[in-house]
Parts: C-alpha cells; sequence; structure tokens
C-alpha cells in the first residue's frame, strides 16, 4: 500500500497584515494626545507653518514617486534575470560589478551632490531609471552589468540625495524646527516602505502570472521616471551657492575627518547598511532551507509593513510621555538586530519563529533610520552632508562585495558566517553609539561664515 505524504507551502497569517496596518494607524493617529511636546507633531498640526505642510507634502509625494520606482527594480530584479536564462554564477558577478560601482562611486556622488546642489543630482537619478527602462524595453537582450550598474548608481543617489536636499530645503522654509524636521524623517521611511509594497503588488498586476510580460515593469518604469523628472524639473528651487572644491575640501576634512563622532556616526550608518543587505541576499535561501515550501511573495508586505510600524515608533521615543535619547534608543536597537540576527544564523528555526524573527528586524530598522537621520542634523553641517553620507556608505559596499566574492562566488564562507560578520558590525555599532553618547554635542558653525 502506498503512502501519500501531503506537501503544503506554508503562507503567513492574513492576521499578521492586519495586525502591521492597525498597530501603524494606532500609532500615528494618537501620538498627538500623548506628546509632551509644546506643539504635536507638524503631520497634524495645520494650523502654524502651513508653508511648511506643503512643502513637506510636495517632496513626500516627490520621494514615493522614486520609491515606486525603486521598489519596482528590487522586487522584481531577480525574476527578471531569471527570465532570460541568467544564471547563479551570472547573477552574483551581476551583484559584484554593482557593489564594485556603488564603492567607488557613493564618495564621488556624495561630493558632487554638495557642490552642484542636490536637486540636479536627484534629476540624474530619474535620468537613469528612464535610461535603464529604456534600455530593457527596447532591446531583446539588453546588458545586464550596464543596467546593473546604472541601478546602483540610481540606488546610491537615492540613499542620500533626497534626505540632503530636505533638509537643506527645510532650513530654507522655516530654519532649525528640529521636531517638524523630525516628522519628515521618519515620514519618508514609512512611505518609502508602503511604495515597495505598492511596487510589488503593481508589478504583480503588470505582469499577472504571464511569463511574456517580463517587459511590463519597464514600460511602466518610462512613464514613472518621467514624471519624475518632470517633476523635478519644475517647481523646485534650490538656490545653490557656489564654492570652490577648495574650499569644500578644507571645510571636509576640518568637520568631517577630523571628528570622531561623525566617524561613529558614519560607523553605525555603514553597519546597517551592511547588515541590511546580508538579510536580502540571504533571507530567502534561510527560509527555503531543508527543501521547505514557502510563499516568498507573501513574506515580503510583512518585513516592509514592520518597517513602518517601526518608523511611527520613532516619534514616541523623541517626543511622547517618555522621551529617550536618540543614542540610546539606537545602542538598544542595535543590540536587538545583533541577537535577532545571530539567532537566525545560528539556531535552526522553525518558519513562523524565522518570520517572526525577521518582522523584529525590520522594525528595528525601522526606527534605527530616522534616528540617524536625526543625529546626522546634529553632528554634520547641512553642507556636508551628502558627502559624509556617501564616504560612509563606502564600507558597506566594500564589505558586501566581499562577501559575495568569498561567500557566493568562491563559496569559501557560510550563510552563517556571513551573517556572523552582520551581527559583529551591529554589536560594535551599538559601541560606536555609546561612545557617541559620551563625547557629548559640540555645536559646529557654518563653515561658510566664518
Amino acid at each position: 500500500m502506498a503512502i501519500t505524504i501531503e506537501s503544503s507551502i506554508w503562507e503567513p497569517s492574513p492576521f499578521i497584515y492586519l495586525f502591521l496596518f492597525l498597530s501603524c494607524c494606532f500609532s500615528i493617529f494618537l501620538f498627538p494626545h500623548f506628546s509632551i511636546s509644546s506643539r504635536t507633531s507638524s503631520v497634524f498640526d495645520h494650523g502654524i507653518a502651513s508653508s511648511f505642510l506643503r512643502f513637506q507634502r510636495k517632496f513626500l509625494l516627490l520621494y514615493s514617486l522614486s520609491s515606486v520606482m525603486e521598489g519596482l527594480w528590487f522586487a522584481f530584479g531577480e525574476f527578471e534575470l531569471a527570465s532570460y536564462g541568467v544564471g547563479r554564477e551570472q547573477m552574483i558577478i551581476s551583484l559584484c560589478f554593482r557593489y564594485a560601482a556603488s564603492l567607488f562611486a557613493s564618495p564621488f556622488l556624495g561630493v558632487i551632490s554638495d557642490l552642484v546642489g542636490h536637486r540636479k543630482v536627484c534629476l540624474f537619478f530619474g535620468i537613469l531609471h528612464f535610461f535603464v527602462a529604456i534600455c530593457k524595453r527596447v532591446s531583446e537582450y539588453p546588458s545586464f552589468f550596464v543596467t546593473g550598474i546604472c541601478l546602483s548608481l540610481a540606488n546610491t543617489i537615492f540613499s542620500f540625495s533626497f534626505e540632503s536636499w530636505m533638509v537643506t530645503l527645510h532650513e530654507k522654509q522655516q530654519g532649525h524646527r528640529q521636531d517638524s524636521l523630525n516628522d519628515t524623517f521618519w515620514l519618508m521611511v514609512f512611505f518609502e516602505s508602503a511604495c515597495f509594497i505598492a511596487s510589488q503588488m503593481f508589478g504583480n498586476w503588470l505582469i499577472g502570472g504571464n511569463f511574456e510580460k517580463k517587459t511590463a515593469p519597464s514600460t511602466a518604469a518610462i512613464f514613472l521616471a518621467t514624471a519624475c523628472i518632470t517633476f523635478l524639473s519644475r517647481g523646485w528651487a534650490e538656490n545653490q551657492q557656489a564654492i570652490s572644491f577648495k574650499d569644500y575640501s578644507m571645510s571636509f576634512y576640518a568637520y568631517i575627518l577630523s571628528d570622531k563622532r561623525i566617524w561613529l556616526l558614519g560607523w553605525a550608518q555603514a553597519c546597517l547598511h551592511f547588515s541590511i543587505g546580508i538579510f536580502w541576499i540571504l533571507w530567502a535561501p534561510t527560509v527555503v532551507a531543508d527543501g521547505r515550501e514557502v510563499h516568498l511573495g507573501l513574506i515580503y508586505p510583512c518585513f516592509l509593513g514592520s518597517r513602518m510600524l517601526g518608523s511611527t515608533i520613532f516619534p514616541w521615543l523623541t517626543s511622547g510621555p517618555l522621551p529617550i535619547r536618540t543614542e540610546d534608543c539606537l545602542v538598544y536597537a542595535y543590540i536587538i538586530l545583533g541577537l535577532v540576527l545571530s539567532i537566525i544564523a545560528y539556531d535552526y528555526q522553525e518558519i513562523g519563529v524565522l518570520v517572526t524573527l525577521f518582522i523584529l528586524f525590520h522594525a528595528c530598522v525601522g526606527l534605527i533610520l530616522p534616528s540617524l537621520a536625526r543625529l546626522r542634523t546634529m553632528y554634520v553641517p547641512n553642507e556636508l552632508r551628502g558627502g559624509m553620507m556617501g564616504l560612509s556608505l563606502a564600507p558597506a559596499n566594500a564589505a558586501m562585495l566581499l562577501s559575495l566574492v568569498q561567500g557566493g562566488y568562491n563559496r569559501n564562507a557560510g550563510n552563517a558566517s556571513l551573517m556572523a560578520f552582520g551581527v559583529l558590525g551591529l554589536l560594535t555599532a551599538a559601541a560606536s553609539m555609546h561612545a557617541l553618547k559620551q563625547c557629548g554635542k559640540q555645536p559646529y558653525n557654518n563653515w561658510r561664515k566664518q
């Protein structure tokens, strides 16, 4: 008598989506009633600074549009490569080229962004997406190395230029109103995560299960990039002041390279980017280990939903009933990230437990991102912000490139070892935030006025 073994594909419970959605709603709409600030969050305050609110909404609309473009390639990049018959080794080589391009370009793009203006660099971001979309639409077999490098450059710009530009515009709008600036930081993370979910749903709708529609996301990206370029070209005044490269380099050395606090902050940012990169490369192989069948497409929104929830926690910790110093929040958040990643790396877990750990990981990421942005505003002059952020991405890209070569291509390091490097980085980042707290903050002077 034959025995039939039934296998089922694991899917997250619909309760998870409902819980994350309701938690985000409660966190956002209850915060004004518990805030101890003299005024409530600018998200809910419609009576003052109406010009700033218009600017904030306009910027968030532009940032959301850019996030949809980023999310569209991020969600369907591997699917697209597989649809053209690209093998595993070629995918790894393509990723290596992308991280190598980011490694060498990120410091230069950051400096260029400060010198020529963040709006122009953001405009270049839209042009890169438009070029990639055109190449993939008109060519039957596009060069994935060229398009991959272009997307890598666009992602690098997305990582710092929009934030740097927003901070500069914010200063011109209403000076150093840190409370409203903090609102924009967590809203950027919130809308970015929401747009990544929307881009996945949009891509699924475009393809519709039809393998022959693999160019449909490229067609949509053409229209999105065109809208982004048009939006950036109209109605934005940057008022970038001319500065020579010599003066900029002298100021960059004096205020960035010679300041230990900036090194600590940059290291914490680099470790976070590295751990996120390692996670997104290894989470799927970890879940499907030992032949487990999982619906990966339904787990992806859970991560981003928890990231949205983590971002809404940020205002509660900074100006809620029990405000906590930002450096203290980051110390605890980095330690939790390290512990979660170490459990994933070395302790075999069931799928439900793994997904729970993944959700906790992204909730902490959602909290850390606006917290780091707030510290950059406290410690880094706005005129040097892009260069500092671009430089801090270089160690993360170098570590990712080394991990791909040793772990993916040469197979000299296992997944657990790569995650262990991420854990080590996160724990050293926690130590960096503790050291930053001990250093204290000395207010910087605007270097152009000296």
